[in-house]
């Protein structure tokens, strides 16, 4: 048993698992465990999601800072909440990790400088080259807190951070819309490092080595599960 809850720790990290790799809701999960013979309600899916979701997202964050690559791709999109226009800003490394993730209402030099200050905590480093489009705000940032990483501004270099939004939006549509900003941030911090854990670009890989990345992401997963709810 997983400490002060009734089920076991598995149950509780396919459920986990489940709500943030796919698309799929609360209500959607219950009817997945039903399907297994495991009896439970969408409040209980949510509860585990909100208590473990973060931990596990956490550890995964530490695990791949190693990993990160040296040239970052930057790039924001608007995503509207009651009537209000806001910003997720998003990095993504060469290789298409996310590195991370920040909701703002504005895309303005603080807002940009804000959100170079969280890269640099979650990588520990900084990078030796970034990318984005022509947003001004990046460059004047870049200034002030980068002066000696190297900066390309194209809108056609920058691709791949804008392709890493396409399984957000698709989480948007399906929530119907994120209500407030603190709810996009609190949702996408977990959802980002967990679901592109298991993103492995299959239609560059052949199968076996998909296969074989797939087993690898999957028994890294089960283990910061294990070690997670041990701490």
């Amino acid at each position: 048993m997983c400490r002060r809850h009734r089920f076991p720790l598995e149950v509780i990290e396919q459920c986990v698992w489940l709500y943030f790799r796919f698309c799929v809701s609360y209500r959607d999960v219950e009817e997945m465990m039903a399907r297994r013979g495991v009896r439970l309600t969408y409040e209980t899916v949510r509860e585990w999601c909100s208590k473990f979701g973060p931990v596990f997202a956490q550890e995964l964050k530490r695990r791949n800072r190693r990993k990160l690559g040296s040239k970052w791709h930057l790039d924001e999109v608007f995503i509207k909440m009651n009537g209000a226009q806001h910003y997720l800003w998003r990095a993504v490394d060469e290789k298409g990790a996310v590195i991370d993730i920040l909701v703002q209402p504005k895309r303005d030099r603080l807002a940009a400088e804000r959100f170079f200050r969280k890269l640099l905590r979650t990588a520990g480093k900084a990078p030796r080259v970034i990318i984005t489009d022509k947003l001004r705000s990046y460059g004047a940032a870049k200034r002030t807190l980068l002066p000696d990483v190297i900066h390309r501004q194209s809108r056609y270099l920058n691709n791949r951070a804008e392709n890493s939004h396409q399984p957000t939006r698709q989480r948007e549509r399906r929530m119907k819309r994120f209500q407030s900003s603190e709810q996009a941030q609190r949702f996408l911090s977990v959802f980002e490092p967990i679901n592109t854990h298991f993103r492995l670009r299959r239609h560059l890989l052949p199968a076996d080595r998909y296969r074989r990345l797939r087993n690898q992401a999957i028994a890294e997963w089960v283990e910061l599960v294990g070690m997670s709810a041990a701490a």
